[in-house]
């Protein structure tokens, strides 16, 4: 059993926080399969903007005190991946999520800050997390919390399977009044068995409900 939280965290010497109010337009992520040791010194980040405000937002990482240095390193017209080097002053929750046992699954830009999306053993580590914040004076807000019986490698609730079939079943007419298509028909379609495809739907449906609509208090 696992937790995951979305929670949004903001600090003036958090990562990028001066760029991130300075271009508030364009949308920040970490790149998840590059490294996360904060003792390399090189993060990577892909930047998104609709409007190409790309001169704007490298003229706020020349300006911001949490960048010791940066480089573009790829460029797709409205998408960019940016390599950068932290100051020593920047703040990062990524050190700390890792001593309580936890993984960062996720982050993006959001509200002035960042939105992350975490795994985490147990509520403790999530306290000892919240904890942290408080006494480096960071703003930590938890926006949801559900418990997971198993992880996906990205840690989404619903498995490739569950999601295909659920798409599939969708598209199909399956939840349509009356219904338009059968288990079988979807069996015939997926290439597997009409229980598997029984089985994809109640699951991924009750992990959908446990993650979306259930309250974890």
């Amino acid at each position: 059993m696992t937790f995951i939280s979305h929670v949004t965290v903001h600090h003036p010497k958090l990562a990028l926080t001066p760029t991130i109010e300075a271009v508030p337009t364009v949308t920040i992520k970490v790149v998840p399969t590059s490294g996360t040791d904060p003792e390399t010194g090189m993060f990577f980040f892909l930047v998104e903007s609709e409007t190409g405000e790309f001169e704007s937002f490298e003229d706020a990482l020349d300006e911001d005190g949490t960048v010791e240095e940066s480089e573009k390193v790829a460029d797709h017209g409205d998408t960019r991946i940016y390599r950068i080097c932290y100051t020593p002053e920047t703040k990062l929750l990524t050190p700390k999520t890792t001593e309580v046992g936890g993984l960062m699954l996720e982050a993006e830009t959001v509200r002035q800050g960042w939105l992350l999306r975490l795994q985490l053993p147990d509520r403790e580590s999530l306290s000892r997390l919240w904890d942290y914040c408080r006494e480096e004076d960071i703003s930590f807000e938890l926006d949801r919390l559900y418990q997971q019986e198993s992880l996906t490698a990205d840690g989404k609730a619903l498995t490739d399977a569950q999601r295909r079939t659920l798409l599939r079943a969708f598209e199909a007419g399956y939840f349509e009044e009356p219904r338009q298509t059968s288990h079988k028909l979807l069996a015939e379609q997926l290439d597997i068995s009409a229980t598997a495809v029984g089985g994809r739907i109640r699951r991924g449906t009750a992990r959908l409900i446990e993650t979306t609509l259930v309250s974890d208090e």
